[in-house]
């Protein structure tokens, strides 16, 4: 580069290839990718009915048939096809677990960067409530929340959201201290800037790298989270599927018709592993030491 050069800053676009292809070619992102993305699409197929059978269409004649042409995965003990319930449990999960973390990430953000911005009394008054669903257990919290709601998927994934939103706010807090002192923020308020737009101007965009894997690995807690309700009858109601209720309804019949465990269960790791996998992946493409270390 000669003396007087001017390099034009990279744009959105070229900043969100280059973190896609960094992605690509991490290990732990690639596979995450592609075990989310098939899932995905599997999930797609069930909801467009594009699938051969429908998840709550009966067959008594065709009950507990071991995986074959016809089904591909077997049939359970109503004669139900595990392929498309597998399908649309993995579509009712990711529902659930995506409502809850879009309601844990809005709340608990906002929060955070309140509390870290402002301090003050505002800081103390959000991190007692913070304090106070920390000391619940998350599962007892999210069983607790369930049992008194109403039992439907959205409430499902409200309860799932009171037990992650602390989270969110414990993450955005962190470096919203440090942000605020910085001297592009300092210069802000000096100017006479509003605390509101400076929170959203320059806060909020310093922590998107951040949010984006905190919610990804939020995700796949959430389903697991959402799983565990529906093994203990608290999760998706009936006659919806869930992968949960699925391993639930299988535990007597695994010495007789083994696919009816194997099939969901599998799936639930595979869905889980491949989000860990992918905020693992997200978090070394954001990751600028990481990146320059390489």
């Amino acid at each position: 580069m000669t003396a007087g050069t001017i390099t034009a800053a990279p744009t959105p676009r070229r900043v969100a290839s280059g973190t896609a292809g960094r992605l690509l070619r991490s290990p732990s992102g690639a596979v995450g990718g592609a075990l989310v993305l098939g899932l995905a699409v599997l999930s797609v197929l069930s909801a467009t009915g594009a699938l051969p059978f429908e998840p709550a269409a009966q067959d008594t004649a065709a009950r507990l048939q071991a995986p074959s042409a016809a089904h591909w995965l077997g049939t359970d003990q109503f004669g139900r096809d595990i392929l498309a319930r597998v399908a649309s449990g993995v579509a009712n999960s990711s529902l659930v677990a995506l409502v809850a973390v879009a309601v844990a990430t809005v709340v608990g953000t906002l929060a955070g960067v309140v509390a870290g911005f402002l301090r003050g009394t505002t800081d103390l008054a959000i991190g007692g409530v913070t304090n106070v669903l920390f000391a619940f257990p998350p599962l007892l919290l999210a069983l607790t929340l369930a049992s008194v709601l109403e039992r439907t998927w959205f409430t499902v994934a409200i309860a799932i959201a009171v037990v992650y939103t602390p989270i969110f706010v414990r993450v955005t807090r962190g470096p919203v201290l440090t942000l605020r002192e910085v001297d592009y923020v300092a210069a802000a308020r000096a100017t006479g800037m509003h605390a509101a737009s400076i929170m959203l101007r320059h806060v909020l965009p310093n922590i998107t790298g951040i949010l984006i894997v905190q919610i990804t690995l939020s995700l796949s807690w959430a389903v697991l989270t959402e799983a565990s309700l529906s093994f203990l009858g608290l999760g998706t109601p009936p006659p919806a599927a869930s992968l949960g209720s699925m391993i639930f309804d299988a535990r007597t019949l695994v010495t007789v018709a083994p696919w009816t465990l194997l099939a969901p269960g599998a799936v639930l790791i595979l869905l889980v592993v491949g989000l860990n996998l992918l905020g693992d992946g997200l978090r070394d493409a954001l990751d600028p030491t990481g990146r320059r270390s390489r």
